[in-house]
């Protein structure tokens, strides 16, 4: 059996490379590439906004694209570029507008995985007749010994972990992709780019959404959903008017600066958060950072690897670390997280993602959460 779990010798296994340009992608299809597989690259052309602002390391910017195909050349295999420029923005893009009108805080690059990537470049991979798709995500696949399936685990090195942006991940999808990364830390990653004699060694990594530029996200909805711009009322949790906004795409749950609200709204001048977005009136909801408390979550549009219920950790955001918390499934397809511990700023269209240890368990994107004064005298008690 070879590295990747073929029985059959590397020449013979068709190796199909989601290349970004980047260092790490690039060192996986240069690696298989010298342990003699048969690889073949694939750069999405999905939205090139890199030459617009003439800043290196943004995603699928037309010189990313440049430096996958001289990392090709250089090792020799063939790399084809797909224009997904469409399915990018129908998938991505209007969903993440969609989410941010809805007052909801999306994450693209999981809609990105979810549907592009884990979707359209999969049955891509299926016609070029890949045995398999590898892609550079930092996040472990491993065969379990006793039922013989393909598990999702976290990273070696936690600050490169990408499992929360792939929770999204089936079963069918993680039977065939590959993540030759997942074992090592990026400073191992920079080292083999060094000695594969990449172009891309240096590159430094990619920190915005591709196709927000500057991390201006509210601009991007607007021009995709002018009517993102409505005027509306901040809205004291005690029922006050005590400004006015021009668009709930402007807020965030757990905001606290740029509110535009004057002093003496709050007892002793304490500071005010986003505590909530109310896109049927229009309002954004202000209050202490108490009012922000929340331990039930409820998840819907899930996938889970393993459903069953019972204790857990989840991640609420990408950086955050896990909270232990119990799982529950309902009858209508959604599940309910009651955390341990209550927690601030959980926001309705983030991502939920769940975990048994390193396992990657599944996740859900959050639809609602709750504050449960009796649940949590129940945990103190």
């Amino acid at each position: 059996m070879n590295s990747l779990g073929f029985n059959k010798p590397e020449s013979e296994t068709r190796v199909v490379v989601a290349m970004s340009g980047g260092v790490d992608s690039s060192v996986v299809a240069s690696l298989l590439n010298e342990q003699g597989y048969d690889v073949i690259g694939i750069t999405l052309q999905l939205y090139d906004h890199g030459a617009a602002i003439e800043k290196k390391g943004a995603c699928c910017a037309g010189q990313d694209i440049y430096d996958a195909k001289r990392v090709a050349e250089k090792r020799g295999f063939p790399h084809y570029v797909l224009d997904y420029e469409d399915k990018f923005r129908q998938s991505v893009i209007d969903d993440f507008a969609d989410s941010y009108l809805r007052g909801e805080t999306p994450i693209p690059c999981v809609r990105c995985n979810q549907t592009v990537k884990f979707r359209d470049l999969l049955k891509m991979a299926h016609d070029l007749g890949g045995d398999c798709l590898a892609t550079g995500h930092y996040i472990q696949r491993k065969i379990n010994a006793d039922t013989g399936q393909a598990e999702l685990h976290r990273a070696i090195d936690p600050l490169k972990d990408q499992s929360y942006f792939l929770f999204a991940t089936t079963q069918d999808q993680l039977d065939y992709l590959r993540f030759p990364l997942g074992g090592w830390t990026k400073d191992k990653t920079r080292s083999e780019a060094q000695r594969l004699g990449l172009l891309t060694a240096d590159k430094p990594d990619s920190q915005d959404i591709c196709f927000v530029p500057n991390g201006d996200y509210a601009s991007v909805v607007r021009k995709v959903r002018p009517e993102a711009e409505k005027p509306g009322s901040i809205v004291h949790v005690d029922g006050r008017v005590v400004g006015t906004h021009n668009g709930i795409v402007n807020y965030t749950v757990g905001q606290r600066k740029g509110l535009g609200i004057g002093g003496g709204v709050s007892d002793n001048n304490e500071p005010l958060y986003v505590v909530g977005l109310k896109p049927d009136t229009n309002d954004v909801i202000v209050g202490p950072k108490k009012a922000l408390s929340r331990n039930i979550i409820t998840i819907h549009d899930s996938n889970w690897l393993d459903n069953t219920p019972g204790s857990i950790q989840v991640k609420l955001r990408s950086v955050s670390r896990p909270y232990d918390a119990e799982i529950l499934h309902n009858r209508d397809g959604s599940s309910q997280i009651i955390l341990n511990d209550p927690q601030y700023g959980i926001s309705p269209g983030q991502a939920a993602v769940c975990y048994r240890d390193d396992r990657v368990i599944g996740g859900g994107w959050i639809v609602k959460s709750d504050y449960d004064a009796a649940f949590v005298r129940s945990k103190a008690a």
